[in-house]
């Protein structure tokens, strides 16, 4: 029995250059940049390849870019034989779209097409209704949910974690003039290390509530299956067992947290002693060793790292 996780990152991973490397090396890699490049009708890989920055962070771009690059190193691993068997697969955000890709319950134009979709609409609710995110270390969880609560309250206007990333490391997100009270009532409980992060669109939250009807139309429209491998869900941190459920989960995406740290304990409880993310930087792999010493976390990101990794 298999007892290794791919998991696979969301936006904040993505850097110039991520995938060139691969793709030099392994036709694979570089007829999947080629791929999104012809469904896309704009030179994707190029962005990945050479920026710019401003360009490559812009969310619209952001998302397929880290979507491609994440399955242009599954292929490089496939072609080396170093792909490991997996229990089960998992991805923060966006990553959970190239989950359910590596977990074969959609296939991978459907799936840019969506990710492509995703980014323009996070974009445009943004735009709609402007807000920020921060980041809030060393504090416990039920604080910081408590200092959100009474700042929407005082402010009537939402806030609310996004992103339960590890134990001790959240991030909310919101309105501006909310964000900016909840931050004021933590740094008043003790709060040393709260990171307003460099974001105009409040992700996984109310704010992009104007947006979901159209996504779900979007998702709706997507074919899926039953996954081969089981894919761990953000909102629930239990696998997608329908199509129905994943149709439920990418819609409920844009407003519901993302319970990372709770979705790695369940797949630990499961039995997975590994965890290999695959994509650049190495975010998620810092993320579960804080939320589980116990177990192995590596990431594959290069092409040394797919030629070097130690996988079996």
């Amino acid at each position: 029995m298999a007892d290794t996780a791919l998991i696979f990152p969301g936006q904040g991973s993505q850097d110039v250059g991520m995938g060139r490397d691969v793709a030099e090396a392994y036709p694979e890699a570089r007829h999947l940049y080629q791929q999104a490049d012809d469904i896309l009708g704009f030179a994707l890989s190029e962005l990945c390849f050479q920026g710019p920055r401003e360009l490559l962070d812009e969310t619209a771009n952001t998302q397929p870019a880290l979507f491609v690059t994440s399955l242009a190193l599954v292929e490089a691993l496939k072609a080396e034989g170093k792909l490991p068997a997996a229990a089960m697969v998992a991805g923060h955000s966006l990553g959970e779209l190239t989950a359910l890709v590596a977990g074969g319950a959609m296939g991978f134009e459907e799936g840019l097409r969506l990710v492509r979709e995703r980014g323009r609409l996070m974009k445009l609710a943004g735009e709609r209704s402007p807000g920020g995110m921060a980041a809030v270390l060393k504090m416990h969880d039920a604080d910081v949910e408590q200092a959100c609560k009474e700042a929407a309250a005082e402010t009537s206007r939402p806030v609310q974690i996004a992103n339960y990333n590890s134990p001790g490391q959240v991030v909310i997100s919101g309105d501006a003039q909310a964000l900016d009270r909840a931050i004021e009532l933590l740094r008043q409980r003790g709060g040393k290390r709260i990171v307003p992060l460099a974001v105009s669109i409040p992700a996984h939250s109310p704010l992009m509530a104007s947006v979901v009807r159209e996504y779900r139309a979007a998702v709706d429209a997507t074919n899926f299956c039953l996954p081969v491998i089981p894919v761990v869900a953000n909102i629930s941190a239990r696998p997608l067992l329908t199509v129905d459920e994943i149709r439920d989960e990418l819609a409920g995406q844009f407003t519901w947290p993302v319970r990372w740290t709770a979705s790695v304990q369940w797949m630990v409880e499961q039995g997975v002693k590994k965890f290999v993310e695959i994509g650049p930087k190495e975010v998620l792999a810092g993320l579960v060793r804080r939320i589980d010493g116990s177990v192995e976390a590596q990431s594959v990101g290069s092409l040394e790292a797919v030629r070097n990794g130690g996988l079996a």
